[in-house]
């Protein structure tokens, strides 16, 4: 697939089938996610592929912080990939200092640059996904069994689809974007 098509083409999926995505497939989008640009090329976005059954469900029973359409689209997924970040590197000095006025926000940038390209690779492969923000970090956290010193950036259920979303209504380039 061309690079702008695949863009243009991506769609956050909600609905899956009960058809397992291989550990090849996963390692394959992680292989191409890993690609993503981080702050001083720090690479701190780590990928847990939770399969598990009973603990897909706890993270939606436990961990969407009552947000039923996320339990939802979570009790729908084979695979939940949970994109975390070691804390405290992107956007930092060695000595602890910031170098930039966004601070720890870099963290979640390096995160987000993350995400979507897992996702464009994901639908490149024919994988649907949908990164989901609302969720209670903590908790997740605790489930997974995540290190410390790490903590969950964004939840991105993937699977095949059921079918594939029409798309959404986009502001005319001519609204977002001026020069200077």
């Amino acid at each position: 697939m061309e690079t702008l098509e695949c863009i243009k083409t991506r769609r956050s999926v909600r609905a899956y089938t009960d058809e397992k995505i291989s550990h090849a497939t996963i390692e394959a989008l992680v292989e191409a996610a890993k690609m993503a640009p981080t702050w001083k090329n720090s690479q701190t976005v780590r990928y847990i592929a939770v399969e598990d059954r009973a603990m897909i469900d706890k993270i939606a029973a436990e961990g969407t912080l009552g947000f039923e359409h996320n339990k939802g689209i979570l009790e729908g997924c084979s695979t939940l990939m949970v994109l975390a970040s070691v804390t405290k590197r992107s956007g930092y000095e060695r000595d602890g200092s910031f170098s930039t006025s966004k601070g720890a926000g870099w963290e979640m940038f390096d995160a987000g640059i993350a995400a979507q390209t897992f996702c464009l690779a994901a639908h490149d492969m024919g994988v649907a996904s949908c990164i989901l923000g609302i969720f209670d970090d903590s908790k997740v956290a605790e489930i997974i069994g995540l290190p410390e010193g790490q903590t969950v950036s964004a939840l991105i259920p993937i699977g095949i689809a059921v079918e594939a979303p029409n798309p959404t209504p986009r502001k005319e380039t001519a609204d977002i974007l001026s020069y200077r």
